[in-house]
């Protein structure tokens, strides 16, 4: 027979299963000033080694959270935040706006029957060079007085509708920067600005804004994305009393 080689040792022993996880480590996510919560979870990553730094692997990640936690505000639970980490500062990762969406259930209570739909998206630029595409939706309602079932809207209404929805958007994202575009969106009065618009053409209701995406962004800046963590947003002081108006009396020569 051959020989079975029994006295040599396997080749490639099997490797000792060490755990992953002993190799992480765990980032803080810092989420913009103008949200009421700064930190807003954590990430983990592989510890750098070699070639492969940490930190390069973080940056570009997107997290997704509720604007309920991030704003300490239940109402706004159906509201969804993307944040995308931008720069990595010792072990906080630096989080930017990367759009917006509702939660499917949010959208799924407000489409009903006997009732017609109408949506509108458009790209604009802000005025510090991000391109972002907003997307809105919209509902016909019943007059007040109404008493037909149904109250669907002809094509042309629906079109001069959503003419107004892309007008009313693009004037709010190119009037100012990202920050103010975000701020906005968060108040979230966007939607009955449209409607109040909208009502001479024809009566609409749950307009929203449902959706934001950031298309294109501007060169990486690291100042830019500073003003974004700057604590302007909370804290703004005391309102200053109004000057009051000194008394002036005339003087020798007539001046005052």
């Amino acid at each position: 027979g051959k020989n079975k080689r029994l006295t040599k040792s396997k080749k490639g022993s099997k490797k000792k299963a060490v755990d992953p996880f002993l190799k992480k480590e765990w980032y803080k996510l810092i989420a913009p000033s103008i949200f009421a919560k700064k930190e807003c979870g954590k990430t983990i990553i592989t510890k750098t080694q070699g070639t492969k730094i940490a930190s390069d692997g973080l940056k570009g990640r997107v997290v997704e959270l509720s604007l309920a936690d991030l704003n300490d505000n239940e109402t706004m639970a159906y509201r969804k935040v993307k944040l995308c980490i931008e720069d990595v500062q010792g072990y906080n990762c630096l989080l930017n706006f990367h759009g917006m969406d509702m939660t499917r259930d949010k959208l799924c209570s407000l489409i009903k029957k006997k009732q017609s739909i109408i949506e509108a998206n458009v790209d604009a630029r802000t005025t510090d060079g991000y391109i972002v595409r907003l997307f809105c939706i919209a509902f016909t309602k019943k007059q007040d007085d109404q008493l037909k079932e149904t109250c669907y809207a002809k094509s042309a209404k629906v079109r001069s509708i959503r003419a107004k929805m892309v007008n009313t958007m693009s004037t709010l994202a190119g009037k100012g920067d990202l920050k103010t575009l975000v701020k906005a969106l968060i108040a979230g009065t966007t939607g009955e600005e449209i409607e109040r618009e909208a009502s001479s053409i024809f009566p609409i209701k749950d307009c929203y804004i449902r959706k934001v995406k950031v298309i294109k962004k501007p060169k990486f800046d690291v100042t830019a994305l500073m003003e974004w963590h700057s604590d302007e947003g909370q804290d703004v002081g005391q309102n200053v009393a109004p000057a009051i108006p000194e008394e002036t009396v005339a003087g020798s020569g007539g001046r005052l």
